[in-house]
């Protein structure tokens, strides 16, 4: 399997209302997204995908998120804004992105803090 990987920040804001600690207070985070799309085979360049089109690809996905209060954010609806649910969220816009049937999203993950990271891998059964 070939994979390749590019990474993305942004900025917002969130609250936890059912969390018990202080982060059902509101308070931002620089949020760094890694992305990886994976690929059995290469294209006709010997590419999984151009890197040009997955950066792009997961700059519109930020852009939608950046410097926004992710509670209200459209992205997001109504799921409450975990680093977990960022992760699953993205890797859906991101897999609606890709239009190669060759590759397919194989991890996001999203760092909070530089100490904390959620990653979403897609179960193997529900591709």
């Amino acid at each position: 399997m070939y994979k390749i990987t590019v990474e993305k920040s942004f900025s917002a804001a969130h609250t936890l209302p059912a969390h018990p600690g202080k982060c059902r207070n509101l308070h931002g985070h620089n949020w760094r997204v890694r992305a990886t799309v994976a690929a059995a085979r290469l294209d006709g360049q010997g590419m999984v995908l151009d890197f040009s089109v997955l950066k792009k690809a997961l700059a519109e996905i930020c852009e939608q998120l950046d410097h926004r209060m992710l509670n209200e954010a459209p992205l997001l609806q109504d799921t409450v804004p975990t680093a977990e649910n960022l992760c699953r969220l993205i890797h859906g816009e991101l897999s609606r992105r890709v239009a190669d049937a060759r590759v397919s999203v194989a991890r996001v993950q999203i760092w909070e803090t530089p100490d904390n990271c959620a990653e979403f891998t897609p179960d193997e059964e529900g591709k």
